[in-house]
């Protein structure tokens, strides 16, 4: 029994999908990052309840943040990006936070980069207000070790692949930390889309793809770079076909970033022949219901992944090509510069 709705989201299901083949499956994944990090803040003595904490998100952080917010008497208050629909913002103003959403632009770096300087000009002006730092603050990472811990316990082996989309960094950051901390070798395999600048894929367009969630428009400082082991960028039309193959194969429904997870999973599970020795993890961030429809709308004109030439191996930014791309990271990728902070 749960004695909040937010503690109860936050604890993932591991799906056996085939044969080495798992998803960690959130219904919302940022739950478990929110409260982990709230409930940190509180014992540091840092936020106080009647405090109000602000963030600035696409969606699901939102929630996420409003949820927790709700449970340990906080105040919140989201600059939400435009792509936050007219529903997470009813829940949003039901849960009692309040709502600032800036009009679009045509560049999201404009657009993230505008929410954070919106956040700062709102912490200095209302005292009490704490500044959450999603997207800075490795804090995140915490509320990630309960659910690494329980995939441990649940699959017993000495070494697994870990495959998910990078965004802010916690949630793979999260899990591949606290894995390797308790004894289990994690490869971790991230996955960025064209356009974000984190791991530089800035000056490659994929006009479909919006990288809210799963890329970067911005310098996100909670990243861990040395992290990872590969980088995988994919573009809308391959992460769509993962997201209905998902659906279709298996009755998972889920957004692009899982779309884009499975694609990259089970390429890399088919080289061990799907192997149980050899788990190959994903993290399905949540559900598809936002994404009905961008993505599962005429799903017979989903393109056919074409796995005998791609992913493509590149070393360096310049050899970045649509529609999917891998380099070996080694966990410090000398050859694709990180970005600086603006914050």
């Amino acid at each position: 029994m749960f004695d909040h709705i937010a503690d109860a989201l936050a604890q993932p299901h591991l799906i056996r999908l085939r044969p080495g083949l798992y998803t960690l499956r959130f219904e919302s994944m940022k739950v478990i990052s929110a409260l982990g990090a709230v409930e940190r803040l509180m014992a540091d003595g840092v936020i106080h309840p009647g405090d109000t904490l602000v963030d600035s998100s696409s969606g699901v952080y939102a929630h996420a943040l409003a949820l927790a917010c709700q449970k340990y008497g906080f105040h919140c208050h989201i600059i939400a990006s435009p792509i936050v629909d007219a529903a997470l913002r009813a829940q949003l103003q039901v849960l009692g936070a309040t709502v600032d959403q800036p009009d679009a632009t045509d560049d999201a770096k404009l657009d993230q980069g505008g929410r954070v300087r919106k956040v700062l000009e709102y912490v200095e002006r209302n005292p009490g207000a704490h500044w959450m730092r999603q997207y800075h603050d490795q804090i995140h990472y915490h509320g990630y070790e309960d659910a690494a811990k329980s995939m441990m316990k649940q699959l017993d082996v000495p070494e697994l692949v870990l495959v998910g989309g990078v965004g802010s960094g916690a949630s793979t950051g999260g899990l591949a930390t606290a894995l390797r901390r308790h004894g289990v070798d994690a490869r971790l395999l991230g996955i960025q889309p064209f356009g974000s600048v984190s791991f530089a894929s800035q000056d490659v367009e994929d006009p479909e793809f919006l990288i809210a969630g799963l890329g970067s428009g911005i310098h996100f400082g909670n990243i861990d770079y040395d992290a990872y082991d590969d980088i995988h960028w994919i573009d809308f039309t391959y992460a769509r076909s993962g997201s209905i193959e998902l659906l279709r194969e298996h009755g998972v429904f889920a957004g692009l970033s899982s779309g884009a997870a499975y694609a990259v999973a089970t390429w890399q599970a088919s080289g061990h022949g799907f192997d149980d020795r050899h788990p190959v993890v994903f993290v399905t961030p949540d559900t598809g219901h936002r994404y009905v429809h961008t993505v599962f709308e005429n799903p017979d004109s989903a393109v056919v992944r074409d796995t005998d030439h791609y992913p493509l191996v590149v070393t360096e930014p310049v050899e970045l090509r649509l529609p999917w791309c891998r380099t070996d990271w080694k966990r410090h990728g000398v050859n694709f510069p990180q970005p600086k902070s603006e914050f």
